[in-house]
């Protein structure tokens, strides 16, 4: 039996998709908090957390992007057709939180709230563009042949919608709980208190995107409720309250520092496991399969070389620097 090359890509990009969402999340959750938080100070320190790591977390969906457009080109011409908007709208987005970024720190005081604006307007709109996405691609695409034939604005539903309101939800409680790890004093009291509203309205958004998306999309529910894919599928809701609990319980712990965030983690990855329960084993939903959308066997081996060199270089990259730049931020500390 040879190697399943269109199922080792599928890994990949799952993988990296997985890791953006993870380390992304957090940073671009600390833009969505900035209206909490007015003091300049608290600010300051807010970005600092995140100032020498954002854009490396970015590699993430640059490796995805490409590793989709190398391995699976029908998938990724017919996803951008499809998602063109809400992918535009979410690079705009992106843009302004990076360029905020820079700029925060070397305007003057008299400029810095523009910038605080521009962070704060980009990661908004770069997380909602990215919930769109998601529940765009839940409802799945119209495809004639080998091409995408539906219409430039399928992607507007209310599912696609809420979708965006919960992926603001829940990269707010990655970003709370990221920051948990790294302030003190009045800021770190202030997350906490905020974690437990924001972990009670992921659970209900994700107890409304589990009754809407059965209810709306047969193939879903009949993959959900068929055997053996329900014993896949049972296990992460039982998991999710189990995790919610835990994290319920560490929000006010003084001792527990990281648990929170790493509880927020397995939450995220629990939903993300749901995804992809739903879609299996489809790339292109609702019909065609990753294996009819991967690239011929020799462009997947050829660049499956770059890819062991390349992922373990990043992986070692982004180690390195959560390290050298591990532990808590004071209010003295700069990253510029």
């Amino acid at each position: 039996m040879g190697i399943d090359l269109a199922l080792i890509w599928f890994i990949i990009i799952v993988f990296s998709i997985l890791m953006y969402v993870v380390m992304d999340g957090f940073d671009l959750g600390i833009g969505l908090l900035y209206p909490m938080m007015r003091k300049t100070a608290d600010r300051d320190v807010m970005m600092n957390t995140v100032a020498p790591v954002w854009d490396g977390n970015e590699t993430w969906l640059v490796m995805g992007g490409a590793a989709l457009f190398g391995a699976f080109p029908l998938a990724y011409s017919v996803i951008l057709d499809a998602l063109a908007i809400p992918l535009m709208v979410m690079l705009i987005g992106l843009i302004f939180r990076g360029v905020a970024f820079e700029f925060r720190f070397k305007a003057t005081p008299a400029h810095r709230p523009f910038w605080d604006k521009a962070f704060i307007a980009g990661s908004f709109v770069a997380t909602f563009a990215q919930g769109v996405v998601l529940g765009a691609f839940l409802n799945g695409f119209p495809v004639d042949g080998r091409r995408w034939s539906g219409d430039v604005f399928d992607w507007f539903t209310p599912f696609s919608l809420f979708c965006g309101v919960g992926l603001l939800v829940a990269y707010a409680l990655l970003g709370c709980s990221w920051l948990i790890i790294k302030t003190e004093g009045e800021l770190l009291i202030a997350m906490r208190k905020l974690a437990r509203p924001l972990l009670l309205a992921l659970l209900v958004i994700l107890a409304i995107v589990s009754g809407w998306t059965p209810l709306t999309h047969v193939a879903i529910a009949e993959r959900w409720f068929t055997l053996p894919n329900l014993f896949f599928f049972l296990p992460v809701p039982i998991l999710v309250l189990l995790v919610s609990w835990g994290l319920w319980r560490c929000a006010w712990d003084p001792n527990a520092h990281y648990a929170p965030f790493i509880l927020t983690l397995v939450l995220v990855f629990l939903g993300f496991s749901g995804l992809g329960i739903s879609i299996w084993p489809n790339l292109i939903p609702p019909a065609i399969n990753f294996r009819d959308a991967a690239a011929p066997p020799q462009s997947l081996g050829f660049m499956l070389v770059g890819a062991l060199f390349i992922i373990p270089l990043i992986l070692v990259y982004t180690f390195w620097s959560y390290y050298v730049f591990r532990g808590k931020i004071k209010p003295e500390h700069g990253y510029h």
